[in-house]
């Protein structure tokens, strides 16, 4: 017990070293930006853990509210994250996250490193729970199946004991493990003097199991009428079904949010003032640094090139799938990808002053608003929490003096009808999984609240890249010269792209990869010598068996051919003979797309197509 003890006293202190080391306003930048109409307030993300529904979401509310300083704070109870806006002059990060622990909950920044590794046990913990739950609820149910079907005589006192003896053992795991969040959560309410659903949850299980270990111990005494293991394990086994599926749910909106997030490097080469580089981490980075990124990194932030001629995938800002070539003085963005070669860059904004920032906090403040459907719910929650403990007390009452069994029975029913907690669940986890389906269809969400209003929208208004079309390019056909096969010059060109990063190649090693998982069986080439020309293309030597071949895969002029025009983007493959086979490439539509737009123009809708393409 004193060991215990000082492990959760040394738990508490280096929980609060961690929260003191988010006051140092460096440590700001990974959760926190500036208020742009307000230089003395910021707004930071956070991710409150130990939630389950909109009443945690209203408690959390009030304790950072309740924070000198803090000037709002809003929390969504299907995605767990929260929005605080706080002034810097008056409080600090450490001081409005205690508040949040000493209501029972735990805030962590939203893009903590270890934010995956925690939702990954969660999710194991719950599945565990389940899995338990299910496997005794199963056997429970075996053991209660005679009882319903005997008829009188047909099943003796010893056996019907000895079956509620077993379903009493088979119970107690479900009881102890799979409840032990319900009974936590509970317990923690109660010492608050709060509501929230796993009260009555918490309340209805307990009551059950008590009545039907009574009936258990004494089968001849008021409650030996009847036992409820069978509904109990049911109970809990569907109830923990419902919270995996939600689990799950905030897990890959979590997710989604995470990967756009994470899709900045941790670290980054910084130039020291000796002219060496250094490894550094990304949000030690100032104004006027100068950056080494090599190929296949993505810039940290957004500057100037000075040395090197890369190419540049920007499609996540611009929705541009064609990468952007950039020569020293352009602009390159954070977020963006280095395809071609290594570049050195003269840092002019970083943290939330980038594009990429502006962006994340569009999906930030996504992930955090709440429709007013949402809000109505939050806020009536707790009330029709504590009406359904007030009815389920008044119906026990009244049926006491008559049957005290089914008083208590009557008490649970009216307590575990609401334990889905639909009136808070069901609105948030709705706007939320629309809000994730559209992320993953390219759609981003600026409020919620749009989502109730598209119901009355009468003009649509279509980008084309990534929007109508795919966003990425692919191949389209293949011309080859006479003696070749349209198969092998795919084949060779596979193999001269596999050492690039650009997209163009992607497109080529994917179409052949596809070419392959088809059963059209190719003999592949292999290239054991390749170099690539920033923005023009691949040279190396393939070959296949005794068959040896320099070739260039690339633009016309680096390729040394001269096609006829065309309107769509050509990829050619030479050797010293000349022209071996031309690759024509195009963005395609969606296959949802004819679909959507004849939908949409059939029910009245306006349609219209805005876009910058070429």
């Amino acid at each position: 017990m004193v060991a215990s003890s000082i492990a959760l006293q040394n738990s508490s202190l280096a929980e609060k070293d961690n929260w003191s080391l988010l006051d140092d306003p460096q440590e700001w930048g990974a959760f926190t930006q500036l208020d742009p109409f307000d230089a003395a307030q910021c707004v930071s993300n956070i991710v409150i853990e130990g939630m389950h529904c909109a009443a945690c979401a209203v408690t959390v509310e009030d304790a950072l509210r309740q924070v000198p300083g803090v000037r709002s704070a809003q929390v969504n109870a299907a995605s767990y994250r929260a929005q605080v806006v706080w002034s810097k002059e008056q409080v600090l990060p450490s001081q409005w996250m205690q508040a949040v622990a000493k209501a029972g909950y735990r805030a962590v920044p939203a893009n903590d490193a270890f934010a995956l590794q925690r939702r990954t046990l969660e999710m194991r913990q719950a599945l565990w729970r389940w899995l338990v739950a299910g496997l005794c609820m199963m056997q429970v149910m075996m053991y209660a199946y005679p009882a319903y079907q005997a008829q009188p005589g047909d099943l003796s006192a010893e056996m019907e004991q000895l079956l509620r003896w077993a379903s009493w053992v088979l119970s107690l795991p479900v009881l102890f493990f799979s409840c032990t969040p319900f009974f936590k959560n509970a317990l923690r309410d109660i010492a608050k003097a709060r509501i929230s659903m796993d009260l009555p949850v918490a309340l209805g299980i307990a009551i059950t199991f008590v009545v039907s270990t009574l009936g258990t111990f004494e089968p001849e005494g008021a409650f030996g009428k009847e036992v409820f293991f069978d509904s109990l394990t049911m109970f809990v086994f569907f109830l923990l079904s419902g919270r995996l599926l939600e689990l799950r749910l905030r897990d890959r909106t979590a997710g989604a949010l995470d990967a756009l997030m994470n899709r900045l490097p941790q670290s980054v080469e910084r130039q020291n003032a000796n002219g060496s580089f250094e490894r550094v981490a990304a949000r030690r980075v100032e104004v006027g640094d100068v950056l080494r990124v090599q190929a296949g990194e993505a810039f940290v932030a957004d500057g100037v090139v000075l040395q090197g001629d890369a190419w540049v995938d920007e499609s996540l800002l611009t929705g541009e799938s064609r990468p952007v070539e950039r020569a020293p003085g352009a602009h390159v963005v954070a977020g963006s990808y280095n395809l071609s070669t290594t570049v050195t860059i003269r840092v002019q904004h970083v943290g939330e002053a980038t594009r990429f920032a502006q962006i994340v906090a569009l999906m930030e403040s996504a992930a955090t608003s709440k429709p007013r459907m949402a809000q109505l719910a939050d806020r009536i929650a707790p009330a029709f929490l504590l009406l359904v403990l007030l009815a389920a007390g008044a119906s026990g009452m009244w049926f006491w003096s008559e049957n005290p069994e089914r008083a208590l029975m009557v008490a649970v029913s009216v307590l575990i009808v609401t334990c889905p907690c639909a009136l808070s669940l069901a609105t948030p986890a709705a706007m939320l999984a629309s809000a994730g389906a559209l992320a993953r269809g390219g759609v981003l969400v600026r409020h919620l609240q749009a989502l109730e209003t598209l119901a009355g929208t009468d003009t649509v208004v279509f980008d084309k890249t990534g929007t109508l079309t795919q966003g990425s390019i692919g191949l389209q056909s293949v011309q080859v010269a006479d003696g070749w096969l349209q198969q092998d010059a795919l084949a060779m060109a596979a193999a001269l792209a596999q050492h690039s990063l650009h997209p163009v190649s992607k497109a080529l090693v994917q179409a052949f990869a596809a070419q392959q998982a088809q059963g059209q069986e190719t003999a592949k080439w292999l290239c054991t010598e390749g170099s690539e020309t920033a923005g023009q293309g691949i040279a190396g030597r393939v070959h296949r068996g005794d068959v040896v071949l320099d070739v260039k895969l690339g633009s016309a002029m680096f390729c040394g051919v001269n096609p006829p025009h065309s309107a769509g983007l050509q990829v050619y493959l030479s050797s010293a003979q000349g022209l071996l086979a031309t690759f024509t490439l195009q963005e395609s539509l969606r296959a949802e797309a004819l679909d959507v737009v004849t939908y949409l123009q059939a029910i009245g809708v306006a349609v219209h197509v805005l876009s910058g393409d070429r």
